[in-house]
C-alpha cells in the first residue's frame, strides 16, 4: 500500500498553528513512508471562503516549508463529481429525498428537546418495505439524505485515541446534498478521500463525530476505509483551549514576530508527540522518527517560553548571511536605512546568541546603521559630567590608534580607565549609552571594532 495523506483546511481564515500540526503530522507520514502529500482546500461554504484565505493557507505552507505533493485541488470545482455519486446513491438505495419543510423539523426538535430526546430526524421520508411514505408536497424543494444503517455499531481503531464504537441508532439519516443540490461538508469529504485513495486521514480531534458517518458512507460506496488518527486540541500556556492572545494566531504571524520557519516547525513535532527526550532535531530526523504511535491522546500546551528557547537555538546556528537579510527585511520595514551600514553580517555575528528574535536581532544592529540616541532618562543616569570627560579622554586615544582592531581599542579603553581612576564599568557603560544608545551590548571592544572609526568618533564627539 502506498501512504496516501492529506492536509484539508477551509478557507475561511488564515492557517493557525492547530491546522499548521495537522499538516506537518500528514506531511511528515506521506515523506516517512515514501508516500504522497496532497493538499486540498474545502471551499465549499462559499459565504466565509476567500481568495484571501487560500492564498493565507498557502502562503503559511509554503514558509513552513511543507510541499504538497498533489494539487491544490478545490472542492467547489469538482460538483459535478459529487453530484455524480447521488445520483448513483439514490439509484441504489442508499440515499433518498426527504421534503420535511424547515418548520416541520423545528416542531420536531421542539417535541424531542421537551421529552429529553436527543435531536434528530425520525425517518419519516425514509423508504423501507411495506412503508407508505406521505405525498410529495406541492413547491417543496427535496434534500437528500443518507440512509443510515438503524443496527450494529460503526467502529475504527483510531492510531491516537485508539478502538472507538458508535451504536448506529445513534446516528440519524444525515443530509448529503441541500435543497439548491449542493452537497454537504461530510459528503463533499468522502467522496474526495475515496477518489483520491487517501489511506490515512490525519486530523484534529474536533472531526471524531464526522467519522463515524463518513465511514458508513464509504461502506455504502464500497469504498475502501482510510485508518484515522484524531489529533488532540491544543491548549494555550494557561491551560484554557488556544485562542489569539497566546498562539491561535496565522502562521506568517510567526514570521512577523523574529521566528524562523524551522523552529516553529521543531516546536509543533513536538505538541503531542515526542522521539524520547528530543527536543531539537531536524525536519529530516523527525521525519526519519515520526509514526502515529508516540503521539498522545491527550490534549498538547502550548508553551511560548520553549518556542522562544528553541527559536533562540535555531538562530545562533543559522548562517550570518541569512540572519543579515532578515534583520534588514525588518529594519527597512521600519523606515531604517541599512545601505550605509559597514558590515552587517559581524553585527549579526556579535548579537546571534544574545537574542530569542531576528526582531530581537534587527533592534539589536539597529544601532550599526543609523545613530540610536538613548532616553533622557538613560542618558541623565550615564553621561555625568564624570563620563563625559573620560569619553572625551577614550576619544584622543581612539584617534590615535594605528590599526582599528579589538585588542588595540580594548587597550584604549584600559588606558582610559587607569587614567581616571574607575573601574571598567565607569567607562565601558557610558561608552555603549553613547555609541548605541543604550547600556548592555556584546563585548565593547568588538562593537567598536564592527562601528568603525568614523563613526565611533562621531558619536563620542556629539555627546
Amino acid at each position: 500500500m502506498t501512504v496516501r495523506t492529506r492536509f484539508a483546511p477551509s478557507p475561511t481564515g488564515f492557517l493557525h498553528i492547530g491546522g499548521a500540526r495537522t499538516a506537518l503530522f500528514s506531511w511528515a507520514y506521506a515523506r516517512r513512508h515514501g508516500g504522497t502529500f496532497i493538499l486540498r482546500i474545502e471551499d465549499t461554504d462559499v459565504a466565509r471562503s476567500t481568495p484571501e484565505a487560500v492564498q493565507a493557507i498557502i502562503d503559511g505552507m509554503n514558509w513552513l516549508g511543507l510541499a504538497h505533493d498533489e494539487g491544490p485541488f478545490y472542492q467547489m470545482q469538482r460538483m459535478d463529481r459529487y453530484k455524480e455519486v447521488i445520483q448513483q446513491m439514490l439509484k441504489d438505495g442508499s440515499a433518498y429525498y426527504c421534503y420535511t419543510s424547515k418548520e416541520e423539523l423545528d416542531a420536531l426538535r421542539a417535541e424531542q428537546e421537551a421529552k429529553k430526546e436527543k435531536p434528530r430526524y425520525d425517518g419519516r421520508w425514509r423508504p423501507e418495505a411495506g412503508k407508505t411514505l406521505p405525498s410529495v408536497p406541492a413547491g417543496v424543494e427535496p434534500v437528500v439524505r443518507f440512509k443510515n444503517p438503524t443496527t450494529g455499531v460503526v467502529a475504527w481503531e483510531d492510531q491516537v485515541k485508539g478502538r472507538i464504537e458508535i451504536a448506529n441508532e445513534e446516528l440519524d439519516d444525515f443530509i448529503i446534498a441541500r435543497a439548491d443540490g449542493t452537497p454537504t461538508y461530510n459528503f463533499c469529504v468522502v467522496v474526495d478521500d475515496w477518489d483520491m485513495g487517501i489511506t490515512h486521514v490525519i486530523r484534529g480531534d474536533d472531526h471524531v463525530n464526522n467519522t463515524p458517518r463518513q465511514i458508513n458512507v464509504l461502506s455504502a460506496l464500497g469504498a475502501t476505509v482510510p485508518q484515522y488518527a484524531h489529533l488532540s486540541m491544543i491548549l494555550g500556556d494557561d491551560g484554557q483551549k488556544l485562542s489569539k492572545r497566546h498562539g491561535a494566531v496565522s502562521v506568517m504571524q510567526y514570521d512577523e514576530d523574529g521566528y524562523l520557519p524551522e523552529a516553529v516547525l521543531n516546536y509543533l513535532a513536538r505538541l503531542g508527540w515526542s522521539h524520547g527526550d528530543e527536543e531539537l532535531f531536524s525536519m529530516e530526523q523527525f521525519v526519519q522518527w515520526f509514526d502515529l504511535d508516540h503521539i498522545t491522546a491527550s490534549a498538547a500546551q502550548f508553551n511560548t517560553e520553549k518556542l522562544n528557547w528553541l527559536n533562540a537555538q535555531y538562530i545562533k546556528a543559522a548562517d550570518n548571511a541569512r540572519l543579515t537579510a532578515e534583520a534588514k527585511k525588518r529594519l527597512a520595514g521600519q523606515g531604517v536605512d541599512t545601505s550605509t551600514a559597514l558590515d552587517l553580517e559581524r553585527a549579526v555575528a556579535l548579537y546571534k546568541e544574545r537574542v530569542s528574535s531576528l526582531n530581537e536581532l534587527a533592534d539589536a544592529i539597529h544601532p550599526f546603521c543609523v545613530t540610536v540616541h538613548a532616553s533622557e532618562e538613560v542618558r541623565a543616569q550615564h553621561l555625568t559630567e564624570a563620563a563625559k570627560a573620560a569619553l572625551a579622554t577614550l576619544a584622543e586615544k581612539l584617534a590615535a590608534v594605528s590599526e582599528w582592531v579589538a585588542p588595540n581599542l580594548s587597550a584604549a579603553i584600559k588606558e582610559t580607565v587607569a587614567a581616571h581612576g574607575v573601574k571598567m564599568p565607569a567607562v565601558a557603560i557610558p561608552l555603549r549609552v553613547a555609541l548605541l544608545g543604550q547600556p548592555q551590548s556584546p563585548s565593547i571592544d568588538q562593537v567598536l571594532e564592527v562601528l568603525g572609526r568614523e563613526r565611533v568618533l562621531e558619536r563620542l564627539q556629539a555627546v
